[in-house]
């Protein structure tokens, strides 16, 4: 052998080394679009770790929530790194389904995350996933459609208040509804926000003894209230309407008000992204003057599967996008304005960031204010503002979600809605146990 060929072989054997020792991590995320930003920008984690490579699954919300919640408790392996709720985190650490996050680096700064959020994500003192971004909701409005009908928002309106400047700045003629909100079925998605919503109205979920209270008046004035101004005042075909269409509809000047995640503040003020930019006012979620607003509390958070076989290579890529260099990373590319909210103390102290976004201060206090031990005006046995952190959870919200978005649509009647969600919600929980 020529001492040629025998270089040739060596470096082509240590090419295939390099080739085998590189792995690839399947990350499971939902097409919003702070995510859909976190693809476009991993050149850089790429960059400082050459041996891992990604692959993407990309999913609409409530197929993420199905596909994620399907492979963990199959241990079907499909998935190295989840991106997952605030609801599942707590739950699924208590299975063992769920790495705990404690090898993320030295530079990490765990102390750092906001003890709201950080709080949700913590189960024996442990972290089982880091927040990608954090939330509440709250009002995002058109001032120039105010202005022109003579209405001034209130830093902290009530519904009442709410529903009668949507009817007032509706005008059909022109395709602007004075409110969006959701109505596509989901426990996440139209749930999410008829929870917190019926939270402000005095409603509740269960009683202290776990019986469903959609049989009383509380519900019943949420959902008439709801269903009717949606009818006045919003977009034909809402009962589809989730996250994503709503934004879409008031980044295109369709919507003189939008009650959701605060998280949607940078893109609908984003001049890059929004036809009215310009325009955007902010408030508080609404109140009925009983002590609690329509506001939620969530992170969309990263966590590791137990069933993985990459779980040094998936901490290193779930610290990369939780961290704050990577906040920074955002700033330098698409400005402060797009940093990735909710998470983090250090990025509500900084300068950049508070002359950037005006909503900052309004997010903060909406996510400081939620309190997922105390969600409801009357008592109740559950934790969770938007959600009830039971594991029958998932599908009995999916199905009550169900009749109410049949109700927006007018399948079914308001009476007739509640009626099924009170039969299927005692069914479930009795065969669950929580009723004797």
């Amino acid at each position: 052998m020529t001492l040629r060929t025998f270089l040739l072989g060596a470096c082509s054997a240590l090419a295939f080394a390099g080739m085998a020792s590189a792995e690839t991590l399947t990350i499971a995320t939902v097409n919003n679009g702070d995510m859909i930003r976190m693809q476009k920008l991993t050149d850089d984690f790429k960059a400082k770790n050459p041996g891992i490579d990604l692959e993407w699954v990309t999913l609409e919300e409530n197929v993420l929530r199905q596909k994620v919640t399907t492979d963990i408790a199959t241990k079907g392996g499909q998935y190295d790194v989840l991106t997952i709720g605030t609801y599942e985190v707590p739950i699924w650490a208590k299975q063992d389904w769920l790495l705990p996050l404690d090898n993320l680096g030295a530079n990490y700064d765990v102390d750092d995350l906001l003890p709201a959020i950080r709080s949700g994500l913590t189960v024996d003192g442990k972290l089982y996933a880091a927040p990608f971004y954090g939330e509440s909701s709250m009002v995002m409005y058109r001032k120039d459609l105010f202005e022109a009908a003579g209405l001034k928002m209130p830093d902290a309106p009530t519904w009442d208040f709410v529903a009668d400047a949507a009817r007032k700045i509706t005008n059909k003629d022109k395709e602007i509804y004075g409110i969006c909100l959701r109505g596509k079925a989901g426990w996440g998605e139209n749930m999410a926000f008829l929870t917190a919503m019926s939270n402000s109205f005095g409603a509740r979920w269960f009683d202290e003894k776990w019986k469903p209270q959609f049989d009383q008046p509380e519900w019943k004035d949420t959902l008439d209230f709801y269903v009717k101004l949606m009818k006045d005042a919003g977009p034909p075909g809402a009962s589809s309407n989730g996250f994503n269409e709503n934004l879409a509809l008031f980044q295109t000047g369709k919507c003189g008000m939008w009650i959701d995640a605060t998280v949607a503040a940078s893109f609908v003020a984003d001049p890059k992204q929004s036809q009215v930019a310009d325009k955007v006012g902010f408030a508080l979620a609404p109140d009925k003057g009983l002590g609690k607003r329509g506001n939620w509390l969530w992170a969309w958070s990263l966590a590791i599967p137990a069933g993985t076989q990459k779980a040094e290579a998936a901490q290193k890529f779930v610290a990369w996008a939780t961290s704050k260099e990577y906040s920074n990373l955002v700033a330098e590319k698409e400005g402060w304005l797009n940093a990735p909210p909710g998470t983090r103390k250090s990025l509500y102290v900084n300068a950049d960031y508070q002359k950037a976004a005006s909503f900052a201060k309004m997010t903060l206090d909406s996510i400081e204010s939620a309190d997922p031990t105390k969600p409801t005006v009357k008592p109740v046995p559950y934790v969770g503002v938007q959600f009830v952190a039971i594991p029958e959870f998932q599908g009995i919200g999916t199905a009550v979600g169900q009749q109410f978005s049949a109700a927006l649509a007018g399948q079914l009647s308001v009476d007739q809605a509640l009626q099924a969600a009170q039969q299927l919600t005692t069914r479930e929980m009795t065969k669950a146990g929580y009723i004797k």
